[in-house]
């Protein structure tokens, strides 16, 4: 195969590929507005500026697109966490605390929402709209579930004298309010009238892990 010929069959591939990763991107961007069942391949292929009949080369139909969209930046989020956690235990050795593991599991993928721009940040809200829902649910116990049973393996730890259901009634309000943060609504924008914003991930790593440690310590019976 002659110089040219292989430097033309590169070309093809990495146009390839930057088509995909644009397709992912308007898919991303849209289910992270409208959710799966308000947008269709038409739409995607609209944003990106391609014929629909193009998505179906890379995709068998809308759920493997939207799941697509999510593996492609979940594997990154997942694996991040899952190092930060490992990490922190071995730094805690045996006396971890609660704010400590929080701020492993949660400061991590707000850095990688920061550092990551408009992209990340709609995947976060991707992530935000798609956790209500069955197809959502099933893709987070895929991807996050060994990360969100290391995170209560160290809080056990932190807690011995906790039943495991109040620990995992603390994860379960930990992420509720982290799902609430990623969606962005603009909604405490609002309802502070200005002082806080919806996009402003730094002020809310300065207190997400310190407020749900609280949270968590509340929990104990007396």
């Amino acid at each position: 195969m002659s110089e040219a010929a292989t430097r033309t069959r590169r070309t093809k591939a990495e146009q390839r590929a930057e088509t995909l990763e644009q397709i992912l991107d308007a898919a991303e961007f849209l289910f992270s507005k409208h959710g799966m069942n308000g947008v269709t391949l038409r739409d995607v292929a609209q944003r990106v500026g391609v014929h629909t009949t193009l998505l179906h080369y890379y995709f068998d139909d809308k759920a493997a697109l939207f799941e697509a969209a999510y593996a492609r930046r979940a594997v990154v989020s997942s694996q991040r966490r899952m190092e930060a956690l490992d990490r922190y235990e071995a730094e805690a050795g045996g006396h971890p605390t609660v704010e400590g593991a929080l701020h492993a599991f949660l400061d991590t993928d707000l850095d990688l929402y920061m550092a990551g721009g408009e992209q990340w940040m709609n995947w976060a809200a991707f992530c935000a709209r798609m956790s209500n829902t069955p197809e959502g649910a099933k893709m987070l116990d895929d991807y996050f579930d060994p990360v969100v049973l290391k995170l209560v393996g160290i809080l056990k730890k932190a807690l011995p004298d906790y039943t495991d259901e109040d620990i995992f009634w603390g994860y379960h309000f930990v992420t509720g309010a982290l799902m609430n943060t990623l969606a962005r609504t603009g909604r405490i924008d609002r309802l502070s009238g200005g002082i806080c914003h919806s996009d402003d991930f730094t002020a809310v790593k300065q207190r997400i892990a310190r407020f749900m440690a609280a949270g968590f310590l509340a929990l104990k019976q007396p």
